[in-house]
């Protein structure tokens, strides 16, 4: 086995609003070009391109597989500002699971139930544990609600902070350490 002599680079990125998570280079606002890291790193996760906040971008894929294991239900928070006053019964509702669908991308399913908590008249906090295309803006749209900001400030152990939009910062040993213990058991699994 040949050993690799390129070090592991993980980094916390602020993803802003209108990059795309893609390595496409047609596409001129991509990440990668965004960031031009020294280093190629790639994201481990996805934000649709009206989503900003954290993403994990690394060289490890190791990491990456593991983190990406969905049975393993690793947690990703977001802070949500919706169109219209948060109820009781939206929070109730988008904490149980939401059907969802759309037939354009072939996907029907009911979410998993999740945390939700209300932070304010018009916004809330949601922690899931899957990750469906555009999940949370098609859970407020089926209860009627539309999404005007959608910020992701964590995933599993590693927190947005005081990063700001562009910013980036490696993950300290600590951080790194746990989070490769989070994803250790999922990382020796097989691939189906």
């Amino acid at each position: 086995m040949v050993k690799s002599k390129t070090e592991k680079t993980v980094l916390a990125v602020y993803k802003p609003a209108g990059i795309v998570c893609t390595e496409d280079k047609r596409e001129k606002k991509n990440i990668i070009r965004f960031l031009n890291y020294p280093v190629r790193i790639t994201y481990a996760g996805r934000l649709d391109k009206d989503s900003e906040g954290l993403l994990i971008m690394t060289n490890d894929g190791d990491l990456i597989n593991g983190m990406m294991r969905a049975r393993y239900a690793h947690e990703k928070e977001y802070k949500v500002t919706v169109n219209k006053e948060i109820t009781p019964e939206f929070i109730e509702k988008m904490s149980r699971g939401v059907h969802i669908r759309d037939r354009e991308k072939n996907l029907d399913a009911v979410t998993r139930p999740c945390k939700v908590r209300k932070n304010g008249k018009y916004t809330f906090s949601i922690i899931l544990t899957q990750g469906l295309n555009r999940q949370i803006r098609r859970m407020c749209e089926a209860l009627g609600y539309q999404v005007r900001e959608l910020i992701r400030v964590r995933i599993m152990n590693i927190h947005l902070g005081r990063l700001k939009e562009g910013e980036y910062r490696k993950l300290t040993d600590a951080e790194l350490n746990e989070l490769y213990d989070q994803i250790k058991d999922s990382s020796n699994e097989t691939v189906i």
